[in-house]
């Protein structure tokens, strides 16, 4: 049997399973998802034991300080929140503009409304913490136009699903192919444009100090911020008790810098990095520990000159 013939079975079957998944959540109540995201954790991290170890290593250089014990619960906590995340974005089919508000707290409201009257739109950053894909939506359903730039999934039919969910919220997708041009148009109509600036950019980004190490950082939102003035929205998801979300929403202003230098892109782009490092450091569980942030090094550390 050829290896394309293998691929698309293995992505059917993906596919079916996350289809099965989804149905399945349709099921359960809010409070019967939040159970099921618990065991479903557990059982990955204590059972299957996935990325296990990148997960360990990561929060050991991260949190020094931490015994093993606490490390070990951030670590299970970490793989729990994620799963919990997971079921609740199946849910969007199911859900109602009134049932994303209702489970969303907004913080910094009087932020979003200075960039409406700035008229210059915003670079909604963010990262792979809490449920970040509830946080768009609920900004859509409180009456803000935001574009989600997104890459292609390996696997088409989960990537159309995924997408597919984000349209039902009203969320505008621009794909990696055409982000400069769809990026750009978005701001141009005063919109919000978000993106997750929090995994290895390798070679092609910019290493700024990430928990005391440097780490390569897409340098897409700092290119955009300097090319249009936009100003920065840095984006982030709590989870609260009950299912309940307390979505905070920070101003980034970079009207002192001119310029598309090297030196300008780094400082915005540390400017969220460091915002991204306090909020994980204030929950360190609602991070995806499970990515080698720091695989790429500097070519310093390298012995290259």
């Amino acid at each position: 049997m050829g290896t394309e013939i293998l691929r698309k079975i293995r992505h059917r079957v993906e596919y079916l399973f996350l289809l099965g998944l989804v149905l399945l959540t349709w099921m359960f109540s809010l409070k019967g998802i939040l159970l099921l995201g618990d065991l479903l954790g557990w059982f990955a991290f204590s059972v299957l034991g996935v990325r296990r170890k990148v997960v360990l290593d990561n929060l050991s250089r991260a949190f020094p300080e931490k015994s093993e014990k606490k490390l070990l619960i951030i670590a299970r906590k970490s793989y729990q929140n994620f799963a919990k995340m997971t079921l609740e974005y199946m849910r969007f089919p199911r859900m109602t503009g009134k049932d994303v508000i209702s489970l969303c707290r907004l913080e910094g409201e009087k932020n979003l409304e200075y960039v409406l009257r700035k008229g210059k739109g915003a670079v909604l950053v963010g990262g792979h913490f809490g449920n970040w894909e509830l946080m768009g939506a609920a900004l859509v359903q409180l009456g803000y136009s935001v574009s989600f730039l997104v890459g292609e999934q390996h696997n088409k039919l989960v990537d159309d699903m995924m997408n597919c969910n984000r349209a039902l919220m009203g969320i505008k997708i621009i794909h990696m192919g055409m982000a400069v041009r769809g990026v750009l148009k978005a701001l141009r109509n005063n919109g919000f444009v978000a993106l997750l600036s929090d995994q290895d950019a390798g070679r092609d980004g910019v290493f700024v100090n990430f928990f005391g190490r440097p780490a390569s950082t897409p340098q897409g939102p700092a290119v955009f911020v300097l090319k249009t003035g936009a100003p920065i929205i840095f984006g982030s998801a709590v989870r609260l008790p009950g299912g309940k979300h307390r979505i905070i929403c920070e101003l980034l202003s970079f009207d002192h810098l001119h310029g598309l230098t090297s030196e300008n892109i780094r400082e915005v782009t540390q400017s969220y990095t460091s915002l991204l490092e306090r909020i994980i450091r204030a929950y360190p569980d609602h991070w995806f520990w499970m990515h080698r942030r720091w695989k790429s090094r500097p070519l310093n550390e390298m012995g290259e000159k």
